[in-house]
């Protein structure tokens, strides 16, 4: 046994003692492989299992095959070459990894030597980002217990390779490895040769992509990179109008977010390299006038892409690249309107109606009801899911319809809104002509925001008497629908700010559907509207409406669901 805090933990860690989630007490942890390549492939399941009951966010992965921590000399770590045999078992690492989703999963390949490296020594130790605070093996002493001189000597050869927090923590995972059989055949492990050639390396290497919330499909992409990299890795991250077509875009994160999670999952994995980042706004960036790049890491996706480099490249002069192509990870957690592949659109769409940023906490508000407020741009598809959330429990507060019967006859802007437009706004019944104001205002920042500073201020105390009277009726949560949310400073008024986003295409085409009028009109409407872009990055909460009305219901449960879990904890 071993002490872990108040925890006592058993000599054998595996997968069947059904370790409760809060066992996951590491924040950062160092796995060191040592059984032989030809072995790990069938072990990883079981193995990541294990670790993942431990470590919590970021696991680093070292590969020393052969290491044995029971002879009577201290073991120091020896390079092991770069072949397709170690990228195909780390490829299937990241793959057999993606099922734990909160697994920050790092292989590192500081001892992974390629071709064409002048190998410097082992001895110093490598600075790592997330320094971990447990050190775990696969390697299994005859007694199947936790021998104290084999974790010395694990923390010892831990420490002796990479940086580690204080009082550093060692555990023998002895998974159980099961080979089942399947259609009466084992699983194949990976094919080996008596000597197998290593991968062809190359001086300067080029790859690009989005790179959004970096998963372990673009970490493959990028450990082929660094395999095959002797001195620089030059990588092309997309910005800008690269970003216009992709799935939910408006949830892609900050280019220096993006950036900053890259450059530290490089330097982590190979610091030996000479890594340049750079802002892609075309297909191409350097990749066509840099000569001295050799070689363009793709995807099966992106092989057009390596061969029209190439193109441009002979057209400049330049010799052409090296095309280095590999396979695409399936994902095994994909769903409907997800990718089959592991992708940064499946992860956005996971997004969909959790929370992505913690609720206001603000004293001025009224504890009960909770207060939503729900945005989007015209032809969103708003007014359907306030409905079905008013079907699930929530009062729901029409802000747009109180909008427009304010400035009715009698109503309590009509007299000022006349006397700021003239009567040419008005009906012949003496009602104001909408499609007259709109044209009136929009386009015009000036009377638009003549036009709001008479109508805000009375509908933002409207909407507070409406929220006491939801109060007085015990309602527990109250959506306030409203088109102007975020323009008119109502945010202050709610905890959580919900945003509906669509692609513009398709809210154009739902306006001339709903509205009948031009499709200049309806793109000037959505111009002198704020972004969906720029919503978001006020929003808790964001759901999308471009696929069918059920999947739309069905972001609205989830967050619905997630919604009441937070209130009970409050």
């Amino acid at each position: 046994h071993f002490r872990l805090g108040e925890e006592t933990l058993p000599g054998k860690v595996t997968p069947q003692l059904g370790l409760p989630s809060r066992m996951s007490v590491f924040r950062s942890g160092l796995l060191v492989l040592t059984s032989p390549l030809s072995a790990l492939s069938l072990r990883l399941v079981p193995i990541l299992a294990s670790a993942a009951r431990l470590v919590q966010d970021t696991l680093y992965v070292h590969l020393q095959p052969g290491l044995s921590l029971t002879s009577s000399t201290q073991p120091r770590s020896t390079y092991v070459l770069a072949t397709p045999e170690v990228y195909t078992l780390i490829s299937k690492l990241y793959i057999d990894a993606d099922v734990h989703a909160h697994l920050d999963v790092r292989v590192l390949l500081t001892n992974i030597l390629n071709q064409g490296a002048s190998p410097p020594g082992l001895g110093s130790v490598q600075n790592l980002s997330q320094p971990p605070e447990v050190v775990l093996t696969d390697f299994e002493t005859r007694d199947g217990g936790q021998s104290n001189p084999v974790k010395q000597r694990l923390e010892r050869y831990a420490t002796s390779c990479y940086s580690c927090r204080p009082n550093l923590i060692s555990v023998l995972l002895y998974p159980e490895y099961e080979l089942e059989a399947v259609d009466g055949k084992l699983p194949l492990q990976l094919e080996t040769s008596a000597i197998e050639e290593p991968l062809q390396s190359h001086s300067d290497v080029v790859v690009g992509g989005t790179f959004d919330r970096l998963h372990n499909g673009h970490k493959i992409l990028l450990t082929a990179s660094c395999m095959l990299a002797e001195k620089r890795l030059l990588v092309g991250v997309s910005d800008k109008d690269l970003l216009e077509t992709k799935m939910l875009k408006e949830l892609i994160l900050p280019y220096e977010q993006r950036v900053s999670q890259l450059s530290e999952f490089l330097v982590d994995i190979k610091p030996s390299l000479q890594y340049e980042i750079i802002s892609l706004f075309d297909r191409f960036g350097p990749s066509i006038t840099d000569p001295h790049l050799k070689c363009v890491v793709v995807s099966e996706e992106t092989l057009k892409g390596g061969l029209a480099i190439n193109r441009k490249r002979v057209e400049n002069g330049l010799a052409e690249l090296v095309i280095h192509e590999i396979s695409l990870a399936r994902d095994a957690r994909h769903s409907k309107n997800e990718e089959e592949k592991i992708s940064s659109s499946s992860l956005r769409h996971r997004l969909l109606g959790t929370l992505l940023r913690p609720p206001r906490k603000d004293s001025s508000l009224p504890p009960s009801p909770y207060l939503i407020g729900l945005t989007g741009v015209s032809g969103s598809g708003k007014s359907s899911v306030a409905q079905h959330l008013a079907r699930l429990g929530a009062f729901h507060l029409d802000l747009d319809t109180l909008g427009h019967n304010i400035y009715a006859p009698g109503g309590p802007v009509y007299n000022q809104v006349v006397e700021a437009f003239g009567e040419d706004i008005l009906k012949e019944d003496g009602t104001i002509d909408r499609v007259v104001l709109g044209a009136r205002v929009f386009g015009d920042q000036g009377q638009l925001k003549k036009l709001t500073d008479i109508m805000w201020p009375v509908m933002a105390q409207m909407a507070k008497e409406k929220i006491d009277e939801a109060a007085a009726q015990g309602a527990t949560v109250c959506v306030l629908d409203a088109a102007v949310l975020l323009e008119a400073g109502w945010e202050d008024m709610v905890h959580e700010i919900w945003t509906i986003i669509i692609p513009e295409e398709e809210a154009i085409r739902r306006i001339l559907v709903r509205d009948g009028i031009s499709e200049e009109a309806a793109r000037k409407r959505l111009e002198n509207q704020m972004s969906s872009s720029q919503r978001v990055k006020h929003s808790h909460v964001v759901l999308c409406t471009m696929w069918e009305p059920e999947v739309t219901y069905e972001q609205a449960e989830k967050a619905w669901a997630l919604l009441q879990e937070r209130l009970k904890e409050e």
